[in-house]
């Protein structure tokens, strides 16, 4: 097995993969980009394997807010997918979610909101009203909406996403964590501190009771809901909660 060989690719992708969960995106780019390459070799340049490799290394790139480097990949891998899978296909409705992302993070949303809502038709055609894939969408555009202080349609757009969560994993689950957190971001932007703190509350509570959800988000969240104690005066309160995030970044590290 030579080393220009789709076993090896994969292998490649699946360690890139982890690097970029750890967020060690210099060790990540170089093999997404070999797996890419090897790829592009062995099934063609149009194959939708590629897609999905460009997907990955863009993803890279947006985490590292590298936009102008993810936008060309971006759009090549949603050409590829159409034209190889059909515009209804779920790779196009990823590759459509991922260009959303992009243009919310250039601050360009009503381009993001119109890739999100194809996306979101896309989806729920292929997937139905349900699935948990339609939380990540509703999710994607409850943050165009926030971005654009339209306030009511993001919490609408979030708590649609979380009943979507709730119903497929239950309420004990890293995604229900997660959601809830979206919440108390939109409410503490808005000074509504009281909804903020109880959506706070409500992902510890959910992070307390999984094993091994102790990560750099939990930390952030931590962070942010301390940053709400003391906007609120309650400083020993804060410091705990700091305390407590600054713990699960060191032990993260030392992973």
């Amino acid at each position: 097995m030579g080393s220009d060989n789709f076993d090896v690719a994969t292998d490649l992708s699946n360690l890139a993969a982890l690097y970029h969960v750890q967020e060690r995106y210099a060790e990540a780019e170089p093999l997404y980009r070999r797996a890419l390459a090897i790829l592009e070799k062995t099934l063609g340049p149009e194959h939708p394997l590629v897609a999905t490799s460009l997907n990955n290394l863009a993803s890279l790139h947006l985490a590292r807010v590298e936009l102008g480097k993810a936008e060309p990949l971006l759009r090549r891998a949603l050409t590829i997918d159409q034209k190889a899978l059909g515009p209804e296909h779920r790779d196009v409705g990823r590759d459509l979610n991922n260009l959303g992302v992009l243009y919310r993070k250039l601050g360009k949303y009503a381009e993001a909101e119109g890739f999100h809502k194809r996306a979101l038709a896309v989806d729920e055609k292929a997937l139905g009203p349900d699935h948990p894939d339609i939380a990540a969408d509703l999710n994607n555009l409850a943050l165009v909406f926030q971005a654009e202080e339209r306030y009511a349609q993001a919490a609408a757009y979030f708590k649609r996403s979380l009943a979507i969560v709730e119903k497929a994993v239950g309420r004990n689950h890293p995604h229900m964590g997660q959601g809830l957190i979206n919440l108390a971001l939109l409410y503490h932007g808005q000074e509504k501190y009281a909804e903020a703190e109880s959506y706070y509350k409500q992902a510890l509570q959910v992070w307390e009771r999984v094993p091994g959800a102790d990560n750099p988000a939990v930390a952030e969240s931590l962070e942010n809901y301390a940053a709400l104690l003391r906007e609120t005066r309650r400083e020993d309160a804060a410091r705990d909660m700091e305390k407590r995030a600054k713990t699960i970044r060191a032990e993260w590290q030392d992973r």
